[in-house]
């Protein structure tokens, strides 16, 4: 099923999702795992990186108690990667999928996969038919909120999420959330926050630890949360050599300067995460059932 979306999304609009994640299949599975998961791996010893995205998957998966459940909603569903986990190895029955890409709605239309649906169109534009048990939602909160956006209204765009996801959701439900977050860097606008801006991901912006508490306050209650930043260090020094490795081959598929932004970007990212300046949230989060006035 394919639907786009309206122009009154408080994030990214689908022109700046598509610069970053429209590149190219091709050239994204140069340097991704097999499943094409684009986000933050969960590593232990002696993990590849497959099994450690896969072992972030099953930790979300258990997180949103999606396991054995009829519906689950995957907010930003990436490739499918997670779409496919619910159901092929978790006996979800229904898996719903919400992108702005049409490079990932391609690619997941294309497993013709009965148990699955995958929609081009944003959180905010989401009707669902029948409500969710379980909603998860991995990298894609970074999408929700403009630079240019004052915090105030980055935290009425967060709860206007977090609002949908409580309407969405059947009683008792819950919500798994990763996202990059600010760490100990200023509000104050950096070199690499305006790289990040102009060059990487157009038209969106990190939050803050407090503004996702503050966004969900009593509409879900945060039951878990971690900061894993080593994880991500891990995985974005993996995606460098990988795609170092790659490099003749990238630069045929995407050009010279297409590669360089996003060594660059790699590089700069692994290095923001190990000095402490972005951090890697994971939140279980549980629905509220009886909000109070």
């Amino acid at each position: 099923m394919m639907q786009t979306m309206k122009t009154d999304n408080p994030g990214a609009s689908p022109e700046a999702i598509q610069y970053h994640y429209d590149i190219g299949n091709d050239f994204y599975r140069l340097w991704l795992d097999s499943t094409l998961t684009y986000s933050g791996a969960l590593w232990e010893e002696g993990d590849t990186l497959e099994s450690a995205q896969q072992r972030k998957i099953d930790w979300h998966i258990n997180q949103a108690r999606a396991h054995g459940a009829t519906r689950v909603l995957d907010v930003g569903c990436g490739w499918g990667s997670v779409l496919r986990r619910l159901v092929d190895v978790h006996g979800v029955e229904r898996a719903v999928g919400l992108t702005l890409s049409a490079a990932q709605l391609q690619w997941i239309m294309a497993f013709n996969h009965p148990q699955l649906e995958v929609r081009l169109e944003s959180w905010s534009d989401h009707v669902p038919d029948e409500p969710y048990d379980a909603i998860i939602s991995l990298g894609a909160f970074e999408h929700f909120a403009q630079f240019a956006s004052s915090n105030a209204e980055k935290v009425e765009g967060y709860r206007a999420f977090f609002a949908r996801c409580h309407a969405w959701l059947k009683p008792g439900g819950w919500l798994s959330l990763q996202t990059m977050a600010y760490g100990d860097l200023s509000r104050d606008k950096h070199h690499s926050d305006l790289f990040i801006a102009n060059d990487i991901f157009p038209q969106s912006d990190f939050p803050r630890l407090a503004d996702i508490a503050e966004a969900s306050e009593r509409i879900f209650e945060v039951v878990l949360m971690r900061n894993d930043r080593s994880d991500y260090v891990r995985t974005y020094r993996e995606w460098f050599n990988r795609l170092r490795a790659q490099r003749t081959e990238a630069v045929r598929l995407v050009g010279e300067e297409v590669v360089a932004r996003y060594e660059r970007y790699l590089r700069m990212f692994s290095y923001s995460f190990e000095l402490g300046a972005f951090s890697l949230l994971r939140l279980a989060l549980r629905r509220i059932d009886r909000l109070r006035k």
